[in-house]
């Protein structure tokens, strides 16, 4: 009798555990971390950051290196795209614009021009949803949807990249999106930039960027911001003046993952 009661007790206490953890996988995580400052990177935990880990996932890379990787967010366009892809080609930087399905059905010339100036298009899911109220199978869809329809339009092949929608993740859509060939991208800088009524001038911007850079940096910036087109070329200028070089998220995969040497862009 005793033993069966061990056994039960043994076995509520494993059950209890397992539901715990499973609980807690699929609790939402609202990305965030601690800014940095004075060319120090910012830091997000050491949860979040085994998390990450364990997923394949990133948000910054080498703290020793005086390297940044730039990033987009496209969830619409709103007229400045044009003058950011300006810029990046006459300073030759690389960049990932992580798109939506509205995006590539209401501006698929500039995401065609995208891939032709050499950028990647990263997957921003279809919809904008949050994914960790969606399951798992519509998961997916939101992102084969995005990847053919990129491949349709631009020719761009396979697509390995993700900013969750609205920076909100867990553990489940982490390993979803993994199964699915997907790494989560996500970033250590940035600063309010998407309302679009509340611009506060190309200084804004440019402040902003500037007091957070640190070696390692995925820059996040909304194309939508008039600020960010505005400030784009001096941030640019003034970080290749102080030392940084702007690599695209390929050579972060090859560099911090693989150790490999770099070539230029």
């Amino acid at each position: 009798m005793r033993k069966i009661l061990s056994f039960s007790l043994i076995f509520i206490l494993v059950m209890t555990f397992t539901l715990k953890v499973e609980a807690l996988s699929d609790k939402p995580i609202h990305w965030g971390f601690k800014k940095g400052h004075n060319e120090q990177q910012a830091d997000a935990g050491a949860t979040y950051d085994a998390l990450l880990e364990k997923y394949s996932a990133f948000y910054k890379g080498n703290p020793s290196e005086k390297i940044v990787y730039l990033t987009f967010d496209n969830g619409y366009e709103n007229g400045f795209t044009e003058q950011v892809l300006d810029v990046l080609k006459k300073e030759k930087v690389p960049a990932t614009f992580f798109v939506t399905g509205h995006y590539l059905e209401s501006a698929p010339d500039l995401a065609k021009r995208m891939v032709t100036d050499g950028h990647i298009i990263g997957n921003h899911s279809w919809s904008h949803p949050d994914m960790t109220q969606i399951g798992d199978e519509k998961i997916k869809e939101e992102l084969e949807k995005v990847s053919k329809k990129t491949e349709q339009l631009t020719g761009q092949k396979g697509m390995q990249y993700l900013r969750p929608p609205r920076g909100i993740l867990n553990e489940r859509t982490l390993k979803v999106a993994g199964d699915a060939g997907y790494i989560h991208v996500l970033w250590s800088l940035a600063f309010k930039d998407w309302e679009t009524n509340n611009q506060k001038g190309w200084k804004y911007a440019y402040d902003n960027i500037m007091k957070q850079v640190h070696p390692g940096a995925v820059i996040l910036l909304h194309t939508v911001s008039k600020d960010n087109a505005e400030a784009l070329e001096k941030v640019i200028k003034d970080l290749k003046n102080r030392g940084y070089e702007f690599r695209s998220l390929d050579d972060f995969m090859m560099k911090e993952k693989l150790d490999v040497p770099l070539m230029g862009w």
